[in-house]
Formats: C-alpha cells, structure tokens, sequence
C-alpha cells in the first residue's frame, strides 16, 4: 500500500507567460509521512561521542553529563545505547546496551571528568565498531560533541565515510569558539548526518533531546525523489529548505529524468524541496511537464520500494491579471535561499581574501534578511561586516553563526502543510 507519503507542489508562479524565451520555474515540492506512519515508534540505538578534554571544564562538562543522563529520559528497554569519550585518549564508557537500567547507566556518566587534549578520529571508529555489531535493525545515530581543534583531520572524515557506507549518519555539535566548524560539517555531510553550532553550555541538553527524537521520528527511510521531465524542460537546481537549506543537487538516471537521494523522513516536519526548472516556450494553455516520484521503505511495516506519484502542471497565458499573480510563500522561501547563497559566497571570498567581494555580498544578505523578518542574524552579519571592513576578518563566533543559523531560516511556519 502505498500512500505513507504525502506530496504537495507549489508554485512560486500559478501563471507563465506565453513568450518566445525559455523561463525559469521554482517549484516547492513537501514530502510528509501520513498519521499512519507518525504512530510508528522503531528501536533506536544512538552513540554519544564525547570531548572530555581539558578546554571542557566546568560548566562545559557539567552540563555535558546533565545533557547525556537527560536524553535516556527519551529512550526505553527496546532502544539501544553506548557512550564513548575522549581527550587524546578513546575510551568506551557505556558498551552498546539495552536501556533497562538507567542507575548504571548514569552512574558512568556522572563519572566524565575532564583531561587531555582531543583526539576525534579513533573516539568516532571504536563508536562505529560498537554500532556495527547491533543487527537488531534499529535507527543508528551518532552524536559527536566537541569544543576543540583535532589532530589528524583526513582520518576524522575518512571515519564520516565509514559511517555514511554504515548508514549511521553523525550529528557533529561544536561548542564554544575553537573548533573547526568546516570539518564538523564535512564530517556531517559524508555520514549523511547534520552539524551545528551550540554557543551556550546550557544549550547541549535541547540539541542532545533533539537529536534523540529526531532518531525516533525517522520511520520512513531510504527515500528518494526522481523528478521526471517532459521534453523541453531542465533542471538547473534542486535545494532543501526543511529541515536545513542545503544544494542537493541531483543525478541523471535516464533521458530527462534525475534523481535526489535524501535518506531518513521525519514526522511531524518531513522534507521540502525547492526545486529550480528552466522551461521552454509553449503557446497558451496547460501543461504537463513533468512528474514527481518519491520511492521509500518502512521496514516496521513491513514496506519496501513504495511509491508516491504527483504530475507537474503549467499554465502559460496571456493575461496580465493572471501573470500577476504569484504566490508569496514559495517566493519568501526562495528569496532566504538566494540569501543563502549570498553568505555561502562571502564566506568562499574570505578564504579566498576577497574582502571586498565578500562585503558586498554580505550587505546584499543583510538586505534580503531584513526584508524577511531575520533581524538576528542579520544584526550578526552586519556586526561581521564592521569586522571586515575594520579588521579584515570575521569574529569566529559570527562566522559560525552566519553558516549555521544562515541554513535555518526557512521554518515549518512558513509552509502551510497539508491537513488529513
């Protein structure tokens, strides 16, 4: 049976003109698990990679094990945990285990203390050993929080490879100031996973909480999107915007069609797209110019390669009411994501020392922030600006928030979901 999936598409124009050029189109297409699947509970089975170096004392690391003792809160006796830590040494602090006695559990937690420097690569290969072992079928997540700078950088995302080809996607979570951000995102992107920036201590417990149910709302998995296209019509971009504004990309897989893998879907926020077509003239009328197809399993029912279909309309015209119109939602999300791009290309101008390219993109952002209700961040970016123009470089706390924060500015309020 297939149905699991809802899909919706929306257009940022319901009219194209009835021209002689080629146009572009956005499309935002949402991909949302039904009812059905949202009362899915799978087992899961997550591992805390933990920095308990020197730089994590005091409020760091006390938080760390109030964090990590929090989220068993979250699981129960079919979930599976284990919790390494590090400094320049490995250690497996909690073998993988069954959550039926949270004391013990605890007892080695309340235990971390800090000591010694940072050695990320061999904390996340004994975790992936001890993940790899677990044949139960349950969701596997990695969850790596870190505040330092590591030896040996290659080995850390050679081990994100290891847990992509493992499909144990890493959530890399830096905290404070000295950290590579660039690796941690790296490391996140080869596994499949997420990264993020966590600027207070007091912070570590939601992200922790989160990424827990996150694991546990991830029921349909192994998606795909194939967008299949009429004659005529190129795809030129295909974006994420929910849950974090992403460049997916897409691969050919036949004539005029391309595929876009995107992994675990969750409920309750599932994935949108932004979908960028460059589509040639047609005479008046409507069309369809392609279709959308998600392919999917759900192993806790027992579904494998399912599929959910929508058609792609357009309607091209020659009334000025009609080309009027457009729709003000998609248009916002696709005006975040052009900002998007714009801090993207600043920040490749300041590795590149293109101070002044990189300014200019930045107040460009600032612009289209401002005029989409981001004062925050673009309080941020216009504080970095003063910081280029008066220092020649970013704070690094500003440019953590600026590729961070930058890729959560489309939310699920911005979207209109389907009612059931």
């Amino acid at each position: 049976m297939s149905g699991e999936v809802n899909l919706r598409a929306n257009l940022a124009r319901p009219y194209l003109a009835a021209t002689t050029t080629p146009q572009v189109v956005y499309a935002l297409i949402e991909l949302q698990p039904s009812q059905i699947v949202a009362q899915v509970r799978v087992p899961v089975n997550v591992c805390f990679v933990l920095d308990r170096s020197g730089s994590m004392k005091g409020e760091k690391i006390e938080q760390l094990r109030r964090a990590t003792s929090l989220a068993l809160d979250r699981l129960d006796a079919q979930d599976r945990v284990a919790v390494v830590i590090f400094d320049h040494r490995t250690e497996l602090l909690v073998p993988t285990t069954l959550v039926t006695d949270r004391s013990a559990i605890r007892d080695r937690i309340d235990r971390i203390r800090d000591a010694g420097g940072t050695r990320i690569a061999p904390a996340v290969d004994l975790a992936l050993r001890e993940m790899a072992q677990d044949r139960s079928g349950a969701i596997r997540r990695l969850l790596l929080l870190t505040d330092g700078q590591t030896e040996h950088e290659n080995e850390c995302l050679l081990r994100a490879d290891d847990a992509g080809k493992l499909g144990v996607p890493i959530t890399a979570l830096g905290i404070g100031q000295d950290w590579n951000e660039d690796l941690l995102i790296e490391m996140a992107n080869r596994s499949g996973g997420t990264a993020d920036f966590i600027s207070r201590p007091d912070a570590i417990t939601d992200y922790f909480q989160h990424t827990v149910q996150q694991a546990q709302n991830s029921v349909v998995r192994n998606t795909t999107v194939n967008l299949r296209l009429v004659q005529g019509v190129t795809p030129r971009a295909v974006w994420q915007v929910i849950p974090l504004i992403t460049n997916l990309g897409y691969q050919p897989i036949a004539d005029r069609a391309v595929s876009v893998p995107l992994g675990d879907l969750e409920t309750g926020q599932g994935r949108t797209l932004l979908v960028e077509l460059l589509v040639e003239p047609r005479a008046i009328g409507t069309y369809r110019v392609g279709q959308v197809e998600t392919v999917y399993d759900i192993p806790a029912l027992g579904r494998v390669g399912e599929k959910s279909r929508l058609d792609l309309l357009l309607t091209f015209t020659a009334d000025q009411g009609q080309l009027n119109q457009v729709n003000a939602g998609v248009m916002n999300i696709v005006e975040k994501v052009s900002a998007f791009k714009l801090q993207t290309r600043a920040l490749q101008d300041v590795a590149q020392g293109d101070l002044q390219g990189a300014t200019q993109k930045l107040k460009s952002a600032v612009t289209r922030l401002l005029n989409q209700g981001e004062t925050a961040l673009a309080d941020t970016m216009q504080q970095e600006i003063t910081n280029l123009e008066q220092r020649g470089q970013l704070s690094s706390e500003g440019q953590k928030t600026i590729k961070f924060q930058g890729r959560k500015t489309v939310r699920l309020s911005d979207i209109d979901l389907p009612k059931e």
